[in-house]
């Protein structure tokens, strides 16, 4: 099973405007909602390629029922903690054409303790060996930097398996408590690690850095540039296929939900990656906030090259 805890999910709501223009009245064109949380995109890639997931994560209120029914409607199976605060919208402002964006995210309900305790539960309850989770994004008030960490070492005290993406100080100490895989992108490895991060052999020196405190793999993703890959033995350039660019936003949630599918499915962690980076350009490829769908990512799959560069690194 594959499990993904979204602890700050928001509805998303875009507005689509001829132009952006401050000190006046928009008329939006189109208004869409969508189900917004790193972990949730990755549930939603997972569905794309026929995977089941169950999406874990904190809802409340009336924005918190529509996050739960939405999913439901797309096939995605939720396991929420209920919290007394109301699950926060977030709002972009986009043109068409797509030149320009504004997007103002709320900071989130603040979670008590006792909420916190019920999803830590919750999680201990559900972790098995052999399966694998993905904890992805920021943290709502209230909620300790250390929360990632705990988590990590509850689900493989378990014999689960654990993907992290998220960032700062959460990342740091998540790292710590060794995840099978950390997915930063280059500016998270070099606040990670404070090395330099100007060309992919630094960027493979920072990664390298990240694996050697513990962490099993490190993928660091470098958007059109496709990503890196550090592992126990090697160190992989994995190169993105060419696509015409429609909304990058999500694609680097779709590259894990490849990745998290390929490793669920057996494949070694640079097949995997192959996964992700294709998951990643096809939903890239795509416009407003769809994901990619699986002949898509197929037909993507033997455009992305994989480069062992260990010597060079």
């Amino acid at each position: 099973m594959i499990y993904t805890v979204t602890l700050n999910p928001a509805v998303d709501k875009e507005l689509v405007v001829p132009e952006i223009a401050f000190d006046s009245v928009l008329r939006a064109g189109v208004t869409r909602v969508d189900f917004g949380g790193k972990g949730f995109n990755v549930s939603r890639m997972l569905q794309a390629l026929g995977a089941e997931s169950t999406a874990l994560g904190f809802a409340g209120g009336k924005s918190g029922d529509l996050l739960r029914d939405g999913l439901a409607t797309l096939g995605i199976g939720t396991d929420f903690v209920q919290v007394s605060g109301e699950t926060r919208t977030n709002v972009s402002v986009v043109t068409e054409p797509a030149s320009h964006y504004l997007k103002v995210n709320e900071p989130g309900p603040t979670i008590s303790a006792s909420e916190l305790d019920e999803l830590r539960r919750k999680v201990r309850a559900l972790s098995r060996e052999g399966d694998w989770w993905v904890l992805a994004g920021s943290l709502p008030p209230g909620v300790p930097t250390a929360v990632y960490a705990d988590l990590i070492t509850d689900i493989q005290a378990a014999g689960g398996q654990v993907i992290l993406d998220t960032s700062g100080e959460a990342l740091g100490l998540g790292c710590q408590a060794r995840p099978f895989l950390a997915k930063p992108n280059d500016v998270e490895v070099h606040q990670l690690t404070g090395l330099p991060v100007n060309n992919p052999a630094e960027i493979a020196a920072a990664a390298q850095a990240v694996q050697a405190s513990g962490v099993g793999h490190v993928v660091v993703s470098l958007g059109k540039a496709g990503a890196l890959l550090v592992d126990e033995t090697a160190v992989w350039q994995a190169a993105s296929p060419k696509i015409q660019e429609r909304n990058p936003i999500g694609a680097g949630d779709s590259m894990v939900g490849g990745l998290v599918f390929a490793l669920s499915q057996g494949y070694a962690v640079a097949e995997a990656l192959r996964w992700g980076i294709a998951c990643g350009a096809a939903t890239a490829s795509l416009p407003g906030t769809a994901v990619g769908t699986r002949p898509l990512v197929e037909e993507l799959l033997p455009q992305v090259t994989l480069r062992d560069v260990t010597a060079v690194a």
